[in-house]
């Protein structure tokens, strides 16, 4: 009788993995909600800042570059994707970001100048930022870089978030200024020709 009714059990059992892959499942669902929401949150205050779909655009596109640093961070010190690399990418968007709107800020501001030829325009914009642009970069890193060379208590944490930050802002800041004025200096050229 005991045989029969364990041989049922054995049939109606399942398994269920809780604790820290649970934990994990659950702040992956989240992140597929909020990593999006912070992009579109993103969009839509580069719009705010600089009143162009197509600027808000341009910058819009040191994202993927910093991404692409990330992720390249993350593998290169052979770390999973975890949580905290997720929060390291929405933190990375933002000080990326940051760095699109200083250029483009001033190559606009040369533009209401009176500065009519683009390439001098950007020329010129990438000479003037080039400091601001660097040292907001280098600060973001160096901050980070005590988190990335943890080994005691919460490095498990620290480790991801600051990695994906710094290889983020390696990739996106030489990204930003070498494509970011070629993306710049062709769509601008396209718009002015057809306004012509």
């Amino acid at each position: 009788l005991s045989l029969v009714g364990s041989e049922m059990c054995i049939r109606d059992s399942y398994y269920t993995y809780g604790g820290e892959f649970k934990n994990l499942q659950s702040a992956v669902n989240r992140l597929m909600i909020v990593v999006p929401l912070a992009l579109v949150i993103i969009l839509l205050l580069l719009y705010a800042t600089v009143k162009s779909v197509r600027e808000s655009l341009f910058v819009f596109s040191a994202i993927p570059f910093a991404a692409i640093g990330g992720v390249w961070a993350l593998w290169l010190r052979d770390m999973p994707f975890s949580i905290s690399a997720g929060v390291g990418f929405i933190a990375l968007f933002g000080v990326s970001v940051l760095n699109g709107i200083v250029l483009i800020g001033q190559m606009n501001q040369m533009q209401r100048e009176g500065v009519t030829d683009v390439q001098k325009r950007i020329i010129d914009s990438c000479m003037i930022r080039l400091r601001p642009v660097l040292m907001t970069a280098l600060v973001a890193s160096m901050g980070f870089l005590p988190m990335a060379l943890s080994h005691g208590d919460g490095a498990e944490v620290q480790r991801p978030l600051a990695t994906v930050v710094i290889g983020g802002l390696i990739t996106s800041t030489l990204l930003t200024l070498l494509v970011l004025p070629a993306i710049y200096k062709t769509f601008t050229k396209e718009s002015e020709e057809l306004m012509k």
